[in-house]
């Protein structure tokens, strides 16, 4: 009789880094392996996909196992009654808190809560203080006010039994609206007093909060958001130990908000990275042991107004990614939340993204399950030294709220946003559904309300001013040219003349078609290349763009291109590089080239002024 055996781990011999360095050079075949193998993110790291094993790292200190992160819902309608509805019919769905979003502040976009007593009232009408989470979004230098109004409705409870997570960020205020009513040392005292006055009526949970999602909105790295977010919390030490509280009280006082964006890996060490910058900090001001909560909320930048729906898998992969991270709490951005004000299903879809994750993936049962793995463990401990470096500049700076003064800030966020954005209209970073893949004639999801278009106006008052951080959002560009061509009458409209067989023309013709689309421009083709003038004729289209193989372009792409131009063509494009053969192209009326690595942006806007588009359209 045959006996087997399962094998066990041990009749495996362990497979080293040079072993597996053999078999990607097996496969490379003389290709560099720098260009292949590793990756440099905008943080200038260096990742590489073969990265050292770090089997032996001990897991970083957060959420314990098997505790999950609070799901937090978002509460932005500006009618209280509504916004009351909508809170209970968050909680009895599952969710753990609430974030009242008031009108005043950055995240509100031209919605949000009203600041007044009785409208505080009428939305937490029927809330259980003592059994949710509540946080505030503020803006403006409002949070002392709302602080009070607060505390003021729930005096007869007892406030240590509360979970009020107030949010006071004078910096993120200042660093949003570009102006501050009174110098830095009148905003901290003031913090201070506030924070003193929340103490001894009984408040015990974090007051004072470190916001990096401005940042984030603003072009900033994973690296420049951590060093932001670090660099504020260390003036509010500051501002606390001022005003009479120890470091240990005072580091107890903050909580910090951080982004969690569709990069997975650099979503889950970005927390674990904080972790470790938090320590680091601490422990240079003498004090350990003190842990820092952190609250992720998913990227406003990273949401499309086009094929929205792309937008939920944005949403479970960044809400996966700090779960696993290590996040105390979540809030993920209803899937229609570019598009103006949530209405109920989309509110569902983002609290159930969090719940299914958690009730069903189980994924928060593991304590920091990225532990000892070789990409997560390299990627926290180069964010984390990074960040690192990024916060010790904007201290030689003066500190935070310097730094936003001068403008140096201002200018590193900048350079950032800037090659994000050659690296969008490349499309070397791909937007689905908007750069790549987009769908014309899509049905666009119902809101309760349009998003209004905010004006951006510089500060000209205050006794602090600088240039604010403005969010942006980065399918913009490209949304712009598909609100623009769904504003012109008639539609725009580009015909792909395919040269020779299915075999010759329908990978490019494909890649014209998805590039044409992102910005607006519907296409038309015949199935039937052997008269390609009478196809075009037919079509009613313009301007064409020829689609075939490099060496049909050669022994017949010119002859096309007289033949289009004969039969009224206004404009011709050429999907591929324009090779040796560019100033023959250029004779024959060929006015641009569509290929991998173009600047698509440029190429549609020319694309679209050659048709006539309107300009300025509200996406």
């Amino acid at each position: 009789m045959l006996h087997l055996t399962a094998p066990t781990l041990h009749d495996f011999p362990p497979a080293t880094r040079a072993d597996w360095l053999k078999l990607v050079e097996a496969v490379l075949k003389g290709a560099p392996y720098e260009k292949r193998m590793q990756t440099v993110t905008y943080d200038r790291i260096t990742l590489d996909a073969l990265p050292e094993r770090r089997g032996d790292a001990a897991p970083i200190a957060g959420r314990p196992a098997g505790a999950p992160w609070q799901v937090i819902t978002r509460v932005d309608h500006d009618d209280p009654a509504l916004a009351n509805q909508q809170i209970l019919e968050d909680l009895n769905g599952g969710a753990s808190g609430i974030s009242l979003v008031f009108a005043s502040a950055p995240s509100a976009r031209g919605f949000g809560l009203p600041l007044s007593h009785e409208g505080l009232a009428a939305t937490l009408k029927d809330v259980l203080p003592e059994l949710v989470t509540i946080r505030i979004e503020a803006g403006r230098y409002q949070g002392r006010d709302v602080a009070l109004a607060l505390a003021r409705l729930y005096e007869g409870v007892a406030a240590d039994k509360l979970d009020i997570r107030f949010g006071l960020d004078p910096i993120g205020d200042f660093a949003a609206l570009g102006a501050a009513p009174i110098e830095w040392d009148g905003l901290s005292a003031r913090l201070g007093q506030t924070v003193n006055t929340l103490i001894s009526r009984g408040f015990s949970q974090p007051m004072v909060r470190a916001d990096g999602r401005l940042h984030h909105e603003g072009g900033a790295s994973d690296a420049q958001e951590l060093a932001a977010v670090l660099a504020t919390a260390l003036a509010y030490l500051r501002a606390l130990e001022a005003a009479g509280l120890s470091l240990e009280q005072a580091a107890a006082c903050i909580e910090v908000t951080l982004t969690a964006d569709t990069d997975q890996f650099a979503t889950q060490a970005k927390p674990r990275a904080f972790r470790q910058l938090w320590a680091a900090l601490l422990k240079a001001c003498g004090v350990e042991g003190v842990p820092v909560a952190i609250h992720m909320e998913t990227a406003w930048r990273s949401l499309t107004r086009f094929d929205p729906y792309v937008n939920l898998l944005r949403g479970t992969i960044a809400a996966f990614a700090a779960g696993v991270g290590g996040a105390n709490s979540l809030s993920v951005l209803p899937f229609t939340q570019a598009l103006g004000l949530p209405d109920a299903s989309a509110r569902r879809l983002a609290r159930n993204t969090q719940i299914i994750l958690i009730e069903e993936a189980n994924i928060h049962r593991v304590a920091d399950p990225g532990a000892g793995a070789g990409a997560i463990e390299e990627r926290t401990e180069q964010l984390a030294a990074t960040g690192w470096e990024l916060f010790r500049a904007i201290e030689r700076e003066g500190g935070m709220v310097e730094s936003l003064t001068s403008g140096a800030w201002q200018r590193r966020l900048k350079a950032t946003r800037e090659q994000r954005a050659r690296d969008i209209a490349t499309r070397r970073l791909p937007l689905t559904g908007t750069s790549e893949f987009p769908l014309l004639g899509e049905a666009v999801p119902a809101v309760l309300a349009p998003a209004p278009r905010l004006p951006h106006e510089a500060p000209t008052e205050g006794a602090l001013l600088s240039d604010p951080v403005l969010p942006y959002r980065d399918a913009e560009p490209f949304e712009a040219l598909r609100a623009a061509a769904l504003a012109t009458h008639p539609a725009p409209t580009v015909f792909l003349a395919p040269l020779g067989t299915p075999a010759d023309y329908t990978a490019r013709l494909g890649f014209a078609r998805a590039a044409f689309e992102a910005g607006g421009i519907a296409t038309v083709t015949t199935e039937t290349p052997t008269d390609l003038a009478a196809a075009f004729r037919a079509s009613g289209a313009r301007i064409a763009c020829l689609c075939g193989s490099d060496e049909l372009y050669e022994s017949q792409g010119l002859n096309i291109a007289a033949a289009l131009k004969e039969v009224g063509a206004t404009a011709l494009y050429l999907a591929g590089r324009p090779g040796a053969q560019e100033a023959a192209w250029q004779a024959a009326g060929v006015e641009g080239y569509f290929y991998t690595g173009c600047d698509l942006l440029a190429a549609l806007n020319a694309v679209q002024s050659r048709l006539g588009v309107r300009r300025g359209a509200e996406p």
